[in-house]
């Protein structure tokens, strides 16, 4: 056996017959180092989280009405969308993982770290997306922490959201200054 140039691979013909022994594995291989079941449902979470938002979004989008409804309608349309691109990323880590993404509606509020709450003014449905998008980004952070160096890949697609939802509460924060400004 030649002596491995890269000190800190493992044995290059180790790593391909575990590549070939374990196939059904998928994208899990033995150097992952976190807990797949746990690692699925707090994805699934995360993926209930971002659905219930898309819904919101998509009620506020709808429901908003008065003298500036028509340009923050556009901004929830447009957080709709990037939530929905959350889920879809989501879901494909899942799968990735060899779970299957739940997309159940019977359970969906209950998995969900925020609310469904409609609010029935512009700025109460502001400042309800502002509310969920700050629990998004405190829980986000403890599934990141959670995942560390064991999952560095959900980490990385968690990292990647998170800086997206803060993003959108800064958006919301935004709105509600310039609303509030404006007398509405």
């Amino acid at each position: 056996m030649r002596p491995n140039p890269l000190p800190f691979l493992t044995d290059i013909k180790e790593i391909r017959d575990r590549a070939r022994k374990h196939m059904e594995k998928g994208a899990v291989t033995e150097g992952y180092k976190g807990d797949v079941q746990i690692a699925i449902r707090v994805l699934n979470e995360a993926l209930a989280t971002e659905i219930v938002c898309v819904l919101r979004y998509k009620r506020h989008q709808f429901m908003a009405h008065g003298l500036n409804a028509t340009s923050v309608a556009d901004e929830f349309a447009e957080h709709a969308a990037e939530e929905q691109s959350h889920a879809d990323m989501i879901a494909q880590r899942i799968t990735q993982l060899g779970g299957e993404p739940d997309f159940n509606p019977a359970s969906l509020t209950s998995r969900s770290h925020s609310e469904y709450v409609e609010g029935k003014t512009l700025i109460d449905m502001i400042k309800e997306d502002l509310v969920a998008e700050r629990i998004a980004i405190e829980t986000y952070g403890e599934i990141i922490r959670h995942f560390g160096d064991n999952d560095p890949t959900s980490r990385r697609l968690m990292e990647e959201i998170l800086a997206k939802e803060e993003e959108h509460a800064e958006d919301m924060r935004t709105l509600i200054e310039r609303l509030g400004k404006e007398g509405h």
